[in-house]
């Protein structure tokens, strides 16, 4: 028995990265998994393998929400699982971003949040109750220079959490939030964009910078994150909602000075 054996669940920046081992784990123990992203050669080749159905899906437009969830109701019938993990980061001082690259960053991460909820939760709840799990971040806890957009989005996520664990209780839908820290994934790693890199020696060299910065001793791995998103989809974390999980190596919890 899987744990989410008999559960559809749509995930959102499923091609590659963080989202892509959680639709693989999710299809490991027994869900139905609709891949979901904008990168459609990944994302179709991705759903091939795992014999899931790949959908397009810009997370700030409401039209293709909607016509992801008609994709997965066509196929499977119903949703009851959402992991809402797509997410874009840029880097600059709050002075120096510009006001479209701000908002850009507010419409894909903050907007897809918010869309995913509205779109979706109808659907759990007539399906008879499930869960939502939203990608909030580190830094949506926390300030990081040179991060203010971003930071400011991952904010909104947990806070669109609360209200929507509140307002969606009595539907019998569970809604938390997961606060990676730094993930060797392709936003923190551009290196493995690059087909000609050796991708080894660039995590090597990440776990090398977080040495001193994370308690843990290094950076952190996709397939980490996607066992909490895993935990908080299914049976296991029955009596939690609406709270953020924060999976970053101990990095949170302060700087030593030795």
């Amino acid at each position: 028995m899987g744990k989410l054996d008999g559960r559809v669940v749509l995930v959102t920046g499923a091609a590659r990265g963080q989202g892509e081992q959680e639709a693989r784990l999710f299809v490991a123990e027994g869900a139905r998994v609709v891949v979901a992203d904008v990168l459609d050669g990944q994302g179709e080749a991705l759903a091939k393998e795992l014999g899931a159905l790949y959908v397009h899906l810009d997370v700030s437009e409401e039209g293709d929400w909607h016509a992801a969830v008609a994709a997965a109701k066509g196929a499977y019938g119903r949703i009851d699982g959402l992991v809402s993990n797509a997410g874009i980061l840029r880097f600059n001082e709050l002075v120096d971003t510009p006001l479209d690259e701000f908002q850009q960053i507010v419409q894909v991460n903050q907007v897809g949040v918010f869309l995913g909820i509205k779109t979706v939760a109808p659907e759990i709840a007539a399906a008879g109750g499930g869960t939502i799990v939203n990608t909030a971040s580190y830094a949506g806890v926390t300030g990081m220079a040179c991060v203010g957009a971003y930071s400011a989005t991952k904010h909104a996520i947990i806070g669109l959490t609360r209200v929507a664990a509140l307002e969606l209780a009595a539907k019998k839908i569970r809604v938390n939030a997961v606060c990676p820290g730094a993930i060797d994934t392709a936003m923190s790693n551009p290196g493995q964009l690059d087909p000609d890199a050796n991708t080894e020696e660039t995590s090597a060299a990440l776990d090398e910078l977080y040495r001193t910065l994370v308690p843990l001793g290094r950076i952190g791995r996709p397939e980490e994150v996607a066992r909490l998103a895993l935990f908080l989809t299914g049976e296991d974390s029955s009596y939690i909602t609406g709270q953020p999980f924060v999976i970053d190596g101990g990095w949170l919890a302060g700087v030593s000075v030795l």
